[in-house]
């Protein structure tokens, strides 16, 4: 975090970050008071150290924005260890030897505390930010491996994306990646392209054909993820800070529409999520702050299909969307309270949606813009992270509790919770596939998490528990293309990808890698696998 004066330093440094604690378990611990004497002066120690890399106002730069925020839950002490003793494996370097125990103290309060003026990031600052790499042109993939069967691992461990071969298991490509890569890629329809967004607010192209970084823009400060249009030409990306909901072009990266997120009455409000509906040709929005869910047209065709009736905020009541309102309309869905994160019935008519600290979700119905049922859902349900599938020839929504050890199964025809399958304690991912009988369920949250629950989705009983490494965490099931094979990812700095025999269970093969906090295979992404989120 010293200033680099060389260009050799500068871009050294363009990876450097405020790692987890965890990453840092077991290095020295440095006190977190301050040291006799005068007390250190934060801001000058921030303009000499940091903000060459993480900018003048810790908005990012070279490194990550240096925000609460942004730094999530980290405490003072967390952030002061990593200051001291650096990140390894990365180029986050120690500051023991050059700052005393007062200074590094005062650093890891500063940063862990709001600025004084709320920052903004602006059209003008998103457009500034846009950078173009030089593309080499292409037919077809440079590779001979199948297109449509590669996975895209995120390596969590170093910031790294791995580019894996689905049938041999070997890796294609290896790049660093930005700060903190949110778990959901987004590949467009035809598997060329895939784009990452972080947590910093980074939006980067990467051509799967070329393996190459094409394109990369700053869509925001905060940002919770991504989405593409069901057409493939527009990314939405859902901000919490500012708070936002900025539209741009799939094939330039330049900003088209930002909406001011808020609802109806301007009462300002962070964005949740934002996902595609693409039997809608819209994107879906729900706002962390208010009780309101947004539909956002990608076709102009689309708004007048919105059948949708918008929410009139002074009569009450409903009124149908004017047909002219074209790409990029806005409709506004009033709902009881606000939702965390959300899964689609089929067709998309009905959104389950949660607050994560709720003890029930809300099943709104986007045909007649409002809600139709709720579902009892204690225990801080994680329906971002649920699956789809048939049980008894009825069509049912699996979901994870992220405080309970379970998981609630819902018939979708009345919404009724028709099973709760107990688990060894809470998880985060479920995932599946069209052609296996088992949901892979894990319970990373727990003191179980190094078991893989396996759940036959016929009876829907746990039939089996596999621990990859014991110890530990197993966490984040991916099918290939086929579904003869499942990727299960060991989260650790020595971690690994452990493929599965989806039929037998038995352990084929492992790839070493840094803690792949997640992997997503092209075909079953961009088909909609009914075993995978979007």
């Amino acid at each position: 975090m010293k200033r680099l004066r060389s260009s050799p330093e500068r871009a050294a440094a363009a990876t450097l970050w405020l790692a987890l604690a965890t990453a840092v378990a077991g290095a020295a611990e440095p006190a977190t008071g301050a040291s006799d004497g005068p007390m250190p002066d934060a801001a000058a120690l921030y303009a000499t150290h940091c903000a060459a890399c993480h900018g003048e106002t810790r908005l990012g730069g070279q490194g990550p924005a240096l925000l609460p925020v942004s730094l999530g839950r980290l405490k003072p002490a967390d952030i002061a260890r990593t200051i001291a003793n650096g990140r390894a494996a990365t180029q986050m370097p120690a500051f023991a030897d050059s700052l005393d125990k007062g200074e590094i103290a005062a650093l890891a309060a500063f940063v862990g505390k709001p600025p004084a003026v709320t920052p903004a990031w602006t059209e003008a600052d998103i457009r500034a930010s846009r950078i173009l790499h030089p593309a080499p042109a292409a037919t077809e993939p440079v590779f001979d491996a199948d297109p449509l069967n590669l996975f895209v691992v995120v390596e969590a461990g170093d910031h790294h994306v791995s580019i894996l071969d689905g049938d041999r298991f070997t890796t294609l490509a290896r790049f660093p990646s930005r700060y903190a890569l949110h778990g959901g890629p987004k590949f467009t329809p035809d598997g060329r392209f895939v784009f990452f967004g972080s947590r910093d607010g980074w939006i980067s192209k990467y051509d799967l054909w070329t393996l190459t970084t094409v394109a990369e823009v700053r869509a925001g400060i905060n940002m919770r993820n991504i989405a593409l249009s069901a057409d493939g030409r527009w990314i939405a990306a859902a901000n919490y800070l500012p708070g936002t909901l900025v539209l741009l072009s799939a094939e330039t990266l330049e900003p088209v529409r930002i909406f001011e997120a808020g609802d109806a009455r301007k009462a300002p409000s962070r964005v949740s999520a934002v996902y595609q509906a693409p039997d809608r040709n819209s994107f879906i929005a729900a706002l962390k702050d208010v009780p309101e869910i947004w539909e956002i047209a990608t076709d102009p065709a689309a708004a007048p299909v919105f059948t949708g009736l918008v929410h009139n905020y002074e009569k009450g009541m409903a009124e149908a969307l004017p047909a002219s309102a074209g790409l990029f309309a806005l409709r506004r869905i009033a709902v009881e309270e606000p939702v965390d994160d959300f899964f689609f019935d089929r067709g998309y008519r009905h959104l389950l949606g949660a607050a994560r600290d709720g003890g029930r979700a809300l099943v709104v119905n986007l045909n007649v813009g409002r809600t139709v049922a709720t579902v009892p859902m204690p225990g801080m349900p994680h329906l971002g992270a649920g699956i789809g599938f048939t049980w008894q020839e009825r069509r049912v929504i699996a979901a994870p509790h992220l405080s309970e050890g379970r998981i609630s199964i819902i018939d979708t025809a009345d919404w009724s919770v028709v099973k709760t399958i107990e688990t060894a304690g809470p998880g985060f991912f479920l995932r599946s596939h069209e052609d296996t009988p088992y949901i892979w369920a894990d319970a990373m949250m727990s003191k179980a998490s190094d078991g893989m629950q396996i759940i036959d989705k016929r009876t829907l009983e746990v039939v089996r528990v596999l621990k990859p490494a014991p110890g530990k965490i197993a966490a984040h099931t991916e099918f290939d293309r086929s579904g003869r094979h499942a990727l299960v990812s060991v989260w650790d700095a020595d971690g690994a990808l452990v493929v599965y025999d989806a039929a037998t269970l038995e352990e084929r093969t492992r790839l070493p890698m840094r803690k792949p906090v997640g992997k997503y295979n092209v075909f079953n992404k961009i088909r909609f696998s009914e075993g995978t989120s979007h």
